[in-house]
């Protein structure tokens, strides 16, 4: 029953790979075009962008020459796309739907190809799920470095390494089960699916915690010392951020003064609200 679906899908995953080259091109040449390069700086940002993770994936597992070095639609192709970021500014809201359901679908489709990929070269779980997320996005690191900008894949944005994760993790599962491309298909749409929804939800991951533990080296040498190697935190250790004394928390003096390990063997974990909750600042993908 499977063998015709078998049959057609590599020639699909091979469009859909190309497609991702392609759009990944296009994302590089609009850095470039942001960042006022020239066509060298659209060239080498657009083949980062496009190429780069799966050639680390290649050069990692050690499998012969990169992919992208010996089949010449990769090169060829990435190059079409830092043209056509040169010619237009594809800044349109329809380019917009169209470039996050384009991505999704390239997201999961690379995700499963570098999991699928890893398992083949006889190499375990944890190693197919790491190199499956780097050849979805390593390309988009290696560009925004290259540029001069923080991954976005870092924080404050939507999810977008996560899908990857996901669509890696199916990957794998369907590989067990010896159920290659039919796994290559859920992996893709899951990940376009995720992807998109991430997108119109604007779902992200936390960023900084709200608490941070406050104790210098010096206060938990003192605290360990009075306690012993058998100490343990409490609830009534933890203080309110203004150190008023409470009922749960008696440490704090009456003139509101936030006790220390020298005051007391209570601890010190303390919310740090004044850290910057968004540390790489807000925005979408290019």
């Amino acid at each position: 029953m499977l063998e015709p679906l078998n049959d057609t899908l590599p020639d699909l995953f091979r469009v859909i790979d190309l497609t991702g080259v392609l759009l990944n091109g296009i994302l590089g040449g609009r850095l470039a075009r942001l960042k006022r390069f020239d066509a060298v700086g659209f060239s080498v940002l657009a083949v980062m962008s496009a190429l780069g993770g799966g050639m680390v994936r290649d050069v990692m597992l050690q499998m012969g020459p990169p992919v992208a070095l010996t089949d010449p639609w990769y090169l060829a192709t990435a190059l079409v796309g830092a043209g056509i970021a040169m010619l237009w500014k594809l800044d349109s809201r329809p380019w917009r739907i169209a470039l996050v359901i384009a991505d999704g679908t390239v997201l999961g489709c690379w995700a499963a190809t570098g999991a699928l990929k890893t398992l083949s070269a006889g190499l375990g779980i944890m190693p197919a799920l790491m190199l499956g997320i780097m050849t979805a996005v390593g390309g988009g690191m290696i560009r925004d470095v290259s540029a001069g900008n923080v991954p976005q894949v870092f924080g404050g944005n939507n999810l977008y390494a996560t899908p990857a994760l996901v669509s890696a993790a199916i990957m794998v599962s369907f590989s067990l089960a010896d159920a290659n491309m039919v796994g290559m298909l859920v992996a893709t749409l899951v990940g376009s699916g995720f992807t998109v929804v991430a997108h119109r939800r604007g779902w992200q991951l936390p960023q900084n915690p709200e608490w941070t533990l406050s104790l210098t080296s010096s206060q938990l040498r003192r605290l360990w010392a009075s306690r012993g190697p058998a100490w343990t935190l409490h609830r009534r250790d933890v203080l309110p951020r203004d150190g008023r004394a409470t009922r749960e928390h008696p440490q704090a003096d009456r003139t509101g003064r936030r006790a220390t390990p020298s005051d007391s063997a209570g601890g010190g974990i303390t919310p740090d609200l004044r850290q910057d909750p968004d540390p790489f600042g807000g925005g979408t993908r290019p």
